[in-house]
């Protein structure tokens, strides 16, 4: 087996195993490196994370080429295996899916994440025979590299502002991810979901790794473990927590001149040297 197939078998069993999951994404090399320096095995991507390093606002604005540029960069910077969150999968038709599914595989990258929302205020989700045709071309792209790409396939549905979305939320999301893992996904995950009851619930019913994105008022790891949940991720918000970090600094600076929030910072040698171990 190749290097990338083992990555995929092992990333996939991370989803079974004993202990839940824990991704918290990274943007870039640096925090890549950060995260898998503090053991975790696994390092996933954040599409808004990286969108907004690069200058993009959030919702397929970046292109697919530069996407996995950056996930290429993180994934031959580390040793674990990385999942990349690669939006809608940049394009409305199944061979879209695909084309982004062999990226993926170039990139380095041994999972992805394939979402189901627009950006489009009228149809906010896509059509679901669109969104599972794109599913089987992503799964058959895989296999035409003979690497078994752990695929996350994610439903806005709880993200959708009121008003917009179906009446009954649960029910909507159940038959999406329930589509989903009967598609061929590995895994799905209900963003914005963080009501306890309503989240084993779903794991219940579903009966199929789930994936939780999770912070401030979300139950905690322990809890989620306990419903059952298989992996827990953290999105955009590591990443928006080191720009509230830099707001800080900047704050500081401007109106104290001085430099308190900069306490902490790992050193220029030990960044130097995560670095040179890439």
């Amino acid at each position: 087996m190749t290097d990338l197939q083992k990555q995929a078998n092992q990333f996939r069993a991370m989803h079974h195993g004993p202990k839940i999951l824990l991704l918290p994404n990274v943007w870039d090399v640096a925090s890549a490196k950060v995260i898998e320096e503090a053991g975790f095995g696994a390092v996933a991507t954040t599409s808004a994370g990286i969108a907004f390093a690069l200058g993009y606002p959030d919702g397929q604005r970046i292109s697919r080429e530069e996407m996995l540029t950056c996930v290429a960069r993180i994934a031959k910077s580390v040793k674990v295996p990385v999942t990349a969150d690669v939006e809608a999968g940049y394009g409305d038709r199944a061979e879209d899916a695909a084309q982004t599914t062999l990226g993926v595989i170039k990139a380095g990258a041994v999972g992805m994440n394939l979402e189901d929302g627009t950006e489009d205020p009228e149809h906010p989700l896509a059509d679901l025979n669109l969104q599972l045709e794109k599913v089987r071309a992503a799964r058959e792209a895989a296999a035409s590299k003979h690497v078994a790409v752990v695929l996350n396939a994610r439903t806005d549905v709880y993200l959708l502002p009121a008003g917009t979305g179906p009446v009954n939320r649960y029910d909507e999301a159940l038959r999406r991810l329930t589509s989903f893992r009967d598609a061929g996904a590995d895994c799905v995950f209900a963003p914005g979901l963080r009501e306890p009851d309503t989240i084993a619930r779903l794991v219940k019913d579903l009966r199929c790794p789930i994936n939780i994105l999770a912070g401030p008022g979300c139950p905690s790891v322990p809890e989620l473990e306990k419903f059952g949940v298989a992996r827990v991720s953290l999105g955009s918000a590591p990443m928006r927590a080191t720009l509230a970090l830099l707001q800080r600094m900047a704050n500081e600076l401007k109106t104290a001149g001085t430099y308190q929030a900069m306490q902490g910072a790992p050193s220029h040698a030990d960044v130097n040297r995560m670095m040179g171990s890439t």
